[in-house]
């Protein structure tokens, strides 16, 4: 088996690299939907989801670039371009929502499916020792997990 200089196979490593340019571009479709629901939220809540928005898109965009800066660590190159995000994000574009309920869910749905792909890559990284990627997950998926509970605890009085 070939190994990279970091003491990581190398073919193992090439795979890991395209979930990770997955991880990328749904992380880029999520930053965009939260700019498009930080811009144009309504209603009476219109304060504190503002606020939550802009906190939740300024996470995403130091997430989205410690994924690319773990790309290019392992010896890829992390995708750049609208175009590659469009075609390798499985995320639901969200395109004028205003409703407060419906942009809470849509970002708790988002985050369910970042968890999903988060977890299918700290499966990969585990099984080639690759601890930088998989100490990454570990903290992306602790924290979303969070959120995920306090948007549902939010949402509860609505539903």
């Amino acid at each position: 088996m070939k190994i990279n200089s970091l003491g990581l196979p190398i073919k193992e490593t090439g795979e890991l690299v395209n979930e990770l340019n997955a991880l990328l571009s749904n992380f880029q479709t999520y930053y965009q939907n939260l700019r498009g629901l930080h811009w144009n939220i309504r209603g009476k809540r219109f304060f504190d989801l503002h606020i939550k928005f802009e906190e939740l898109y300024n996470d995403s965009q130091l997430k989205i670039d410690l994924i690319a800066e773990r790309i290019l660590t392992i010896g890829g190159t992390p995708l750049h371009t609208f175009s590659d995000y469009i075609e390798n994000s499985t995320l639901k574009v969200g395109k004028n929502i205003s409703k407060d309920t419906e942009a809470v869910q849509l970002v708790s749905d988002s985050l369910v499916e970042l968890l999903k792909i988060e977890r299918n890559i700290l499966e990969k990284s585990g099984h080639i020792n690759d601890e930088g990627t998989n100490s990454m997950m570990s903290d992306f998926i602790v924290e979303q997990e969070k959120t995920i509970w306090m948007l549902r605890a939010w949402m509860e009085d609505e539903i």
